[in-house]
């Protein structure tokens, strides 16, 4: 047997800073830039209930962890459950299994704020944000981490959301937030954008954006929708995540791939390799840098691990124990 601790959703809640995330979400993209092994996303659909099985999965040696996400959504209900099993790289024990729920938006919004420090101009004092939900709001916190931003613009189609949400971070951050009517007025003359929404269709146009600007997009992985339209990809200096994802669920790059505007080789490296500066990363004041995220178990297992070690140091989480094969693979009926 051994002992592995699982933490709830509200005990990984708060227990680490958006710097801290951050951080760590950084250095296991820098692993992955070294040759860390790491899977694109895997999806199962199920038509009746309607509903669909998620996972992703990572090795991170220098961390010494391994594991990944597992989730669903729909089914027989509207919500999503997200479990992260963690376990020891080197003696493939489990060591922890955590309730991912809360700490979504921050290792999402890490791998985004990575790609932003990575990627765009260290200048950069001017953000867009299209979007308002939890995810928005997790990119907002830790991209703020690494750009001193003076102005922050905020669109959402939902006037009372993109108040609501400009409010509430206009109280938080040093910089000035405010809400606009468009997503042109959000963009138009900004140095970073993000977008994070559910959207299908792209949500501005890409001759709005200025050159030397750059975007992180996260709210599409999947074929036939998209945050991005063309235009900004065959303008872009294009990161995804990971590559193999590229041709598999990343809807804005499928689309200007179906257009003709590129072809595979406009790819131009995965974030790990611009981290850890295998690849460059932007390479003039002018050029425009997209970053499209899927979500891997990079960010998953790193934030994870963090959240893994500063529960064992306050004292969360629950022992469960967990039976080695060794001992339960007995392969016995019940009366034996």
């Amino acid at each position: 047997m051994t002992d592995t601790l699982f933490l709830t959703s509200d005990e990984v809640d708060g227990l680490a800073t958006p710097a801290e995330y951050v951080d760590v979400v950084r250095e296991g993209y820098r692993q992955r830039g070294e040759g860390a092994p790491a899977l694109p996303r895997q999806t199962f659909r199920n038509e009746n209930p309607d509903g669909k099985l998620t996972n992703y999965s990572t090795i991170l040696p220098d961390t010494g962890a391994m594991g990944g996400y597992v989730y669903t959504s729909g089914f027989s209900g509207p919500n999503a459950w997200f479990v992260t099993p963690l376990f020891d790289a080197e003696s493939g024990e489990p060591i922890a299994l955590i309730d991912g729920a809360s700490m979504n938006p921050f290792k999402t919004g890490a791998a985004g704020a990575v790609a932003v420090d990575a990627l765009s101009r260290d200048d950069a004092r001017t953000l867009a944000v299209i979007g308002s939900g939890a995810q928005a709001r997790g990119q907002l916190h830790a991209t703020t981490t690494v750009r001193d931003f003076e102005s922050v613009r905020v669109f959402s189609p939902t006037p009372e959301n993109r108040e609501t949400f400009a409010a509430e971070f206009d109280d938080h951050l040093d910089a000035s937030v405010e809400a606009v009517d468009s997503s042109a007025a959000a963009v138009t003359g900004a140095d970073v954008v993000i977008t994070a929404t559910k959207a299908a269709d792209p949500v501005f146009d890409g001759d709005d954006l200025e050159p030397g600007t750059h975007v992180t997009a996260m709210g599409q992985y999947t074929p036939g929708r998209r945050e991005l339209d063309t235009t900004t990809i065959e303008r872009a200096t294009y990161v995804p995540d990971l590559r193999d994802r590229v041709t598999q669920d990343a809807g804005s790059f499928l689309a200007a791939l179906e257009e003709g505007v590129v072809d595979e080789d406009h790819v131009h490296a995965e974030l790990g390799e611009v981290v850890a500066g295998t690849a460059p990363g932007r390479t003039s004041d002018d050029e425009i840098t997209v970053f499209d995220s899927g979500g891997t178990g990079i960010e998953t297992v790193a934030a994870g691990y963090m959240l893994y070690e500063k529960a064992l140091e306050e004292g969360l989480g629950t022992e469960l124990p967990i039976a080695p094969a060794s001992e339960a693979l007995t392969g016995r009926l019940p009366s034996e």
